[in-house]
């Protein structure tokens, strides 16, 4: 187990990343073996999305092959246009807002993002400013990509792949530890280090936002759409507030249906698994500064915490 949504057998992830020269943006493509059925949550006020009526609750989901999550906002999804043409089928996707983070509004994601993630996509799943979650921002913090996993037993493996953008905060202002630490596995985050929350919080940045993701598993659920509802859920346990109007707030769910397993502990893995997501998204990002200015993340805001996380391990 990688702790990634890589564990469900025949996913797959790839990354298109820029940063400097006036971009800090990208693109992340996650890949589907044949047959995999999906659907989607779209929640808050302000989403950027691609196809996703195609993948109508009501009609129990369709099969894709490819979902794209991007940064970029609405100009990003051009980046879906590049994957469909690898993949050979229609690509449903969801972007985020990053614009001018990097320092040049009008640098995004375009077709080819897309095809190079596509291409770049296998089993090990690097996390943090990466793909869709380069230019992330969290609150007043570097919001980043992460993923997470879980094994249910009998070889059911529920996992996610999230980019935390979010204008409300995933950091427990008391604690100064990640609002989802709770739902962690055994020493997978940090426990909290010393005098870290004696350091001032960076100065809050403008609220344009969106948290995109994908929550799968390879167990059958009849009711596709709670699993992303579950998606959601988790989200909501990893950032308060969530599902705001600033914010387009969209987890894609999918099963490749190879086992079966109690739809409710299913369900109950996919929050977890999708709040852990969010958290190593915050833990892995690191600092940058770009001519939009300096975007602190969680390890230089809280050192002696993040001293004790390791990218990729639990």
């Amino acid at each position: 187990m990688r702790n990634a949504i890589t564990d469900v057998p025949g996913v797959l992830v790839g990354h298109a990343t820029r940063a400097g020269d006036g971009a800090l943006t990208g693109t992340t493509a996650v890949l589907f073996p044949p047959g995999t059925l999906s659907t989607v949550d779209v929640r808050g006020g302000a989403p950027a999305t691609r196809d996703t009526a195609a993948l109508d609750a009501r009609h129990g989901g369709r099969a894709v092959r490819c979902v794209v999550l991007t940064g970029g906002s609405a100009y990003g999804l051009a980046a879906a246009d590049g994957a469909a043409r690898e993949v050979g089928s229609f690509v449903p996707a969801a972007a985020l807002y990053d614009l001018g983070r990097g320092g040049v509004f009008g640098t995004y994601p375009t077709p080819e993002f897309g095809a190079e993630a596509v291409r770049a996509a296998g089993v090990d799943v690097p996390q943090g400013n990466v793909g869709a979650g380069a230019g992330a921002m969290n609150a007043a913090l570097k919001g980043g990509l992460g993923t997470a996993s879980v094994e249910l037993g009998s070889g059911v493996v529920v996992g996610a792949v999230a980019a935390l953008n979010a204008a409300g905060s995933g950091v427990d202002p008391a604690t100064g530890l990640p609002l989802a630490h709770g739902s962690g596995l055994p020493g997978e985050f940090p426990p909290p280090g010393g005098d870290d929350l004696a350091r001032p919080m960076p100065a809050a940045v403008n609220p344009f936002n969106t948290v995109i993701g994908v929550v799968a598993t390879n167990a059958r659920v009849p009711a596709l759409y709670a699993l992303a509802a579950a998606g959601q859920d988790g989200l909501a346990l990893a950032v308060d507030p969530a599902h705001g109007m600033v914010d387009g707030d969209t987890v894609f769910a999918a099963s490749t249906g190879t086992h079966d397993a109690p739809v409710e502990e299913v369900l109950e893995a996919a929050r977890h698994a999708f709040a852990r997501a969010l958290v190593h998204g915050l833990l892995a990002a690191e600092s940058v500064t770009t001519p939009w200015g300096h975007l602190t993340a969680y390890r230089e805001q809280y050192p002696l915490t993040a001293a004790g996380y390791r990218r990729g391990t639990r």
